[in-house]
């Protein structure tokens, strides 16, 4: 009998161990989730699960609030204010939509160095600037007189671009909870999905009764008031960070072939989403929708994002995030394909699937490469496999724009053919984690 004990308890100290070594990849974090008993039973298991859902519940509240204010008065700006901003200064709008696309060429260019701060220090500190910078960047844009300051502003937005959107969320929720990030990171971007259907009318409203400087100077204090306290305040220090990160090496992370797949899938699947961001409407007229009817489907396209995105929350979490991507890489060929059957009549249908597709997209963009690679350097990770999408974000509006002059509603064959590329690169990762 002593013998059987003492076997059970050096198995029972071999199963702590392991469980052990699976959260070493965050040294020193909060939240992380407790080591389960030899003996647990179900409830048990249940009431960890609701213990730890209930200490993320305030984080992801914090941080979809802020990526909602973050989202609104940065990336969906130009939509709105391109217009008077250009009537002011007496330059094309076409100068407003440059000096955009380059900020987002900045913001991919920082992403990596972005994510490896937050690796070493945790999201709080860079977060938190970023609603500095963001701040910073709309005041010098509602002072702008001339083009070069003007370009400038959008410089400085470029940088709070880098710090404060969703791949600096993801890689600061990431840091946080390691492994168990995949929740918050559907939580964060299910409330941030609002920020066109809440940022928009906003900013319209400030255009009609403010200016649209005076709505810049709105926005920049909503990220001091709103965005900085919640950031700073409700997302936890890493402890022992300083330590860590005076002892820290550049990390080694070698552009091997599933960086490179998911970096080409994310690529060409932000610029479906970019181009159709711009051109959407377009391309439903250039297939017969009238301009009503096109405008009424593109305003689907936000409630079809937040509807997948709660079918990933409740029903696609139990897969790998890798399914779930590959399922969203075929709803934008498959509303093309209708649309290319029955035309305009289709033009709802064509939108619910594209933004179905692009909700789960933006959830995958920071639950799959965590999945595939786990926790250790996610940030720096993030930024280098981001990088490339974020400058096909910045271009495709431009080169779809030359396309449906060219095509038409043919395009749809380009933006199909590249999420179907995506989907045969996804088809070539497999869904096990692999260790580093």
């Amino acid at each position: 009998m002593a013998c059987i004990h003492d076997e059970r308890k050096a198995a029972d100290q071999a199963n702590q161990a392991v469980v052990r070594k699976q959260i070493e990849h965050v040294p020193d974090a909060v939240d992380v989730p407790a080591m389960p008993a030899a003996n647990g039973t179900d409830d048990t298991a249940d009431q960890k699960h609701w213990d730890m859902s209930r200490r993320q519940l305030p984080i992801i509240l914090a941080l979809g609030t802020t990526q909602t204010l973050a989202w609104a008065s940065s990336y969906y700006l130009p939509a709105l204010l391109a217009d008077p901003m250009a009537h002011d200064l007496g330059i094309s709008t076409n100068w407003i939509f440059g000096a955009f696309s380059a900020s987002l060429v900045i913001s991919a260019l920082l992403g990596p160095r972005i994510g490896r701060q937050i690796d070493l220090f945790g999201g709080r500190q860079v977060l938190s600037v970023s609603n500095l910078t963001i701040a910073a960047g709309l005041v010098l844009l509602g002072f702008s007189q001339s083009v070069p300051v003007m370009a400038f502003a959008w410089f400085v937005l470029g940088i709070g671009m880098a710090m404060g959107l969703y791949d600096a969320a993801f890689a600061a929720l990431g840091r946080i909870y390691g492994t168990e990030a995949r929740r918050p990171i559907t939580g964060i971007t299910l409330m941030a999905g609002f920020a066109s259907t809440v940022g928009w009318p906003l900013t319209a409203w400030g255009l009609a009764h403010i200016g649209w400087r005076d709505t810049c100077f709105a926005w920049a204090a909503a990220n001091m008031l709103i965005g900085l306290p919640l950031n700073f305040f409700v997302l936890p220090a890493i402890k022992g960070a300083k330590q860590a990160a005076a002892t820290a090496e550049k990390p080694h992370v070698p552009l091997d072939r599933t960086m490179i797949l998911l970096a080409f899938v994310f690529a060409a699947v932000w610029t479906v989403t970019g181009a159709m961001a711009v051109h959407f409407p377009r391309i439903l007229e250039a297939t017969g929708a009238s301009h009503i009817e096109a405008i009424a489907a593109g305003a689907l396209i936000g409630p079809a994002q937040v509807a997948a995105r709660i079918l990933e929350a409740s029903v696609l979490s139990r897969f790998h995030p890798l399914w779930s991507t590959r399922l969203a890489c075929l709803t934008h060929p498959i509303g093309a394909a209708v649309v290319a059957v029955l035309g305009a009549p289709a033009a709802t249908a064509f939108a619910l699937l594209h933004g179905s597709g692009n909700g789960i997209l933006t959830i995958a963009r920071g639950t799959l490469p965590l999945s595939v690679f786990g926790p250790k350097d996610f940030g720096y990770r993030l930024g280098i496999i981001g990088a490339p999408a974020r400058m096909a974000q910045a271009i495709s509006p431009l080169a779809f724009g030359l396309l449906i002059d060219l095509m038409g509603a043919k395009v749809l064959m380009v933006s199909s053919a590249l999420s179907l590329s995506a989907l045969a690169a996804l088809s070539l990762i497999r869904a096990e984690k692999r260790p580093d």
